[in-house]
This record gives C-alpha cells, sequence and structure tokens, in this order.
C-alpha cells in the first residue's frame, strides 16, 4: 500500500474517530477506504465497544452509581480511547457539543451520561428522531428550564434554543416563531418534577444514590390552541414543531455546516453563521442536500461527507479540541487497556486545556477552532503530551521505537524524523519545523540497538524526539 493511501486512512481514523496507531491504520488500508467508511458507519454490526463493560466499575467503584461528575467524565474518556466503535462515540461527542448540556446546572451528572448514550445509541439514526428524544430528555429539560413550561405561564428557553442553535439558525425564524414553539412544548416535563422542587429530598435515595430522571407529558398543562409556527397554523404539539422543523431547508444547511466544522475544518463560531458565508458553501450545501433527500438519515449524510473530496482534501485543517488531544495521544501512547487511577487524570486534563466534559459552559457549548488554543491552555496541551511520550516503555511508545528499529530509520537524523512523523498519524509540518526536529534528532547523536545499553540510550532520544514533536503547532492539528 502507498504512503499516499496511509496517510488519507491515518486522516480518516483521525477525524471518524480519536486516531490510531500505525498498525491499525495498515489493517484499515488494507481493507481499503470504503470499505472501512462502511464499517464506520455501521457500528451496531461490529463487536460490543468494550470487552467488559464491569470491568472499569469493578476497578473504579464510583462508577456504579455515577454520583460524581468525575465518575461520568472517567466514564466517557475510557470508552473514548478503547471503543472498538470509533465513530459511534465520535458522533456522541459532535451532539453533545451541539446539544450543549451542563453539571453545574444539573448537578446530576449521570442524567447527562444518559443523554449521551442516547446520542450513542440514535446519533446514525433520523435526526428527526434525535431531536424528539433531545426533546423527551430529562437532561434537557431541566437545563433549558421547558420542567417550567406550563400553558398558563409559558417559558421560552427550550423553544429558542431549539431553533437558534440546535436547529435552524438565527436568521430562519421569528420571535413569534420562538413563542410558539414554546407553546407547542407545554407540557412536556421531567416526572414529578414539581416535588423535586418542593422537596429536595424526593431527588435523592440516600444513602444509594440520586433518582433517576423520566420524562412525563402532562396533557393538561399542554396548551391545545391553534399556533402559527413558520408559516403553517394548527393545534401543534411538540412532534408537529419538529416535523416542521426538519422539513424546513435552514435545517439541513444548519446540521449540514455544524458537521463541517466538526468533521471537516474550523468554521466561525455560531453565532457568527447568520452574517458570515460558510467556508465551503458548496459543500454545506452538498450535505444539506442529502440530509433532505435521504429523510434526515444522519448516517447517509456521513456517508457523503467521509467519501467527499473536500473531507479527503481537509487534513489538519482543524485544530484538535482537547478532548481529541487528550484522547488522541492516549491512543498513541498506550496502556490504557485496563482501569487505573491514571483514567481519572485524563478525565481531568480535558478540562485542564478548557473543555470541561459534561459541563459545557453555556447552552452554546464550546468555542472551537483556534478559541481552543490560550497561552494556558497550550502550555497544558504541551506538558500532557510530552509526559505521555516521555517513558519508553508505554506500549505505544514501545511500538513506534520498535517500528524505527525494524525499518533502521534510526540511520539518519532525517530518516528518523520521516519515520517519527509518520508513526505519529502521517503528519504534515513546514519546512522550519522539519529542520528543528532534524536538528533535535542530530543532536542526540547517533542511534543503535547493538547492546542493551545502547538500545536504551537509543529509545529514550526517541522517546525525547516523540516528545518534541508532540510539541509542534502540527501536533496540535487533527
Amino acid at each position: 500500500m502507498s504512503e499516499k493511501d496511509l496517510a488519507l486512512m491515518a486522516h480518516l481514523m483521525r477525524r471518524a474517530g480519536f486516531g490510531a496507531t500505525r498498525e491499525e491504520v495498515e489493517r484499515c488500508a488494507a481493507k481499503g477506504y470504503e470499505a472501512t467508511v462502511e464499517e464506520l458507519l455501521h457500528p451496531e454490526l461490529q463487536p460490543p465497544a468494550l470487552d467488559d463493560e464491569d470491568l472499569l466499575k469493578r476497578y473504579h467503584v464510583d462508577g456504579n452509581n455515577l454520583l460524581m461528575l468525575e465518575s461520568c467524565q472517567t466514564y466517557w474518556l475510557y470508552r473514548m480511547i478503547n471503543t472498538r466503535r470509533p465513530l459511534e462515540e465520535k458522533m456522541a461527542l459532535f451532539y453533545h457539543c451541539i446539544f450543549a448540556t451542563g453539571y453545574t446546572k444539573l448537578n446530576h451528572p449521570r442524567a447527562i451520561l444518559n443523554q449521551v448514550e442516547m446520542f450513542r445509541r440514535l446519533g446514525m439514526g433520523s435526526f428527526h428522531r434525535i431531536l424528539l428524544e433531545l426533546s423527551k430528555d430529562p437532561a434537557m429539560i431541566f437545563w433549558l428550564d421547558n420542567k417550567d413550561n406550563h400553558k398558563d405561564a409559558v417559558n421560552e428557553n427550550f423553544g429558542r434554543e431549539l431553533l437558534e442553535l440546535f436547529s435552524m439558525g438565527q436568521g430562519n425564524y421569528t420571535e413569534d416563531d420562538v413563542r410558539q414553539a414554546s407553546h407547542a412544548f407545554t407540557g412536556w416535563t421531567i416526572a414529578d418534577a414539581s416535588l423535586h422542587q418542593s422537596r429536595t429530598d424526593r431527588d435523592s435515595i440516600w444513602p444509594y444514590g440520586r433518582l433517576d430522571w423520566h420524562f412525563e407529558y402532562l396533557p393538561g398543562d399542554h396548551d391545545e390552541n391553534d399556533k402559527d409556527f413558520l408559516g403553517q397554523r394548527g393545534p401543534f404539539n411538540g412532534e408537529d414543531v419538529i416535523d416542521i422543523i426538519c422539513r424546513h431547508p435552514a435545517t439541513g444547511r444548519f446540521v449540514g455546516r455544524h458537521l463541517y466544522n466538526f468533521f471537516v475544518a474550523d468554521e466561525p463560531q455560531v453565532p457568527a453563521w447568520k452574517d458570515t458565508p460558510p467556508r465551503d458553501p458548496e459543500a454545506v450545501e452538498t450535505l444539506a442536500r442529502v440530509f433532505d433527500e435521504s429523510g434526515y438519515n444522519m448516517r447517509e449524510v456521513m456517508r457523503t461527507l467521509l467519501n467527499s473530496d473536500f473531507f479527503k482534501e481537509a487534513a489538519f485543517a482543524k485544530i484538535k479540541s482537547p478532548t481529541e488531544f487528550v484522547v488522541g495521544t492516549a491512543r498513541l501512547t498506550g496502556g490504557y487497556s485496563f482501569p487505573s487511577p491514571q483514567d481519572l487524570r485524563l478525565a481531568a486534563e480535558t478540562g485542564n486545556m478548557g473543555q470541561q466534559l459534561l459541563d459545557p459552559p453555556s447552552v452554546e457549548g464550546w468555542h472551537t477552532g483556534v478559541e481552543w488554543v490560550t497561552t494556558g491552555s497550550l502550555v497544558s496541551r504541551v506538558n500532557f503530551a510530552a509526559e505521555e511520550f516521555a517513558d519508553p516503555a508505554r506500549p505505544g511508545v514501545q511500538s513506534i521505537i520498535r517500528r524505527v528499529q525494524e525499518q533502521g530509520a534510526y540511520a539518519s537524523a532525517e530518516s528518523l524524523v520521516e519515520e517519527c512523523l509518520g508513526l505519529l498519524g502521517h503528519m504534515r509540518v513546514s519546512e522550519d519545523t522539519h529542520a528543528d526536529l532534524v536538528a533535535h534528532a542530530r543532536a542526540a547523536g547517533e542511534l543503535s540497538f547493538d547492546t542493551a545499553e545502547d538500545a536504551r540510550a537509543s529509545s529514550e532520544s526517541i522517546a525525547q524526539l516523540l516528545q518534541v514533536i508532540s510539541a509542534t503547532t502540527e501536533y496540535q492539528l487533527a
């Protein structure tokens, strides 16, 4: 297989997952690009995501009740690192970034993790179904106050964000549409929400844990009157509003631009979309057309995206989110296939870099692209990656060193740099960065594996080169 094929496969596995080792890239490339895409698109046909779900709970006992934010974050990071269904997990992260729901307000992390499981289960299906289940999701109902949305006292929070951030975007609806949509969702609440509000002990069965939240529809609290919504009139309920939203042409374009921003190349922040055209309008229109023609089928839209030229040509056109950075690095260095206290450290690292999973800063989610990298977050990124690659005993680092030795790539500084860049995902670096890396490798002196002592010293030198590569600007890119 050609280096071009391997580079394209590495790109696919970074975007449709969280990166892959060289061995994994080679196995996928042997199957072929389109065949690998089909495997990614059909996680239900693959083995379970994890060998043993109970293993994590056995070693992280707080994972049994998921009462703490850190427990839920650790569980999800562990899944991302070890999953055999990478696109399923990446789609869950995609929806979590769009339909942002936060612990700070809910104080119920398991409810958010249940929402993530819904994204995992339905993420490749109908966007209509996803919006419908999201509207019934207890975490979302609490997050956007639909439990306080009554026929005689309408709360517009959910109705507004459903239109502005979840489906259509600003400029495609009116304030009256927001009000009418909110009326349609009256009566959509959490079971016994009134009891939770008046008696806090009802939210707990102490000392055993929190009560699960469940959706409840209260017909007596629903506004049955006719509503005028996006040019249509009728006694609409929430399902009717979602039907109308999905049929509107703005929805396909909005979803398409979200997909482009997450999987292809960085776009401006969502509030700017009303006045700023897409980076690639033709690509967004292509995704929108498939969205409409397929009946809002996200698997069909993703198939089009992953097989498109605009996707294949967009390598390193995105800045890795903190989650992508941490998970991708952990998958390369290895050593996280069995539960350990280090799992908790990984969960904390994404927050240190600016992405506290399950607790986005607002309903708008996180600002992406260049806004991922600040002075503080860049230091956290570089320090984390340097620590991960520092240990030649890590299984992933060992594998890289072994490949360098087998290929004889340590014969010169230039060949060593090229081999390491290839083993870290066929990285492309600037001429200046390449020159600096070669200078560093040359300063380390000649490498040899003739004796045990030579092998130890050479392994440390290669690990140091990997640390330097992980500190480059280019390593921040997906």
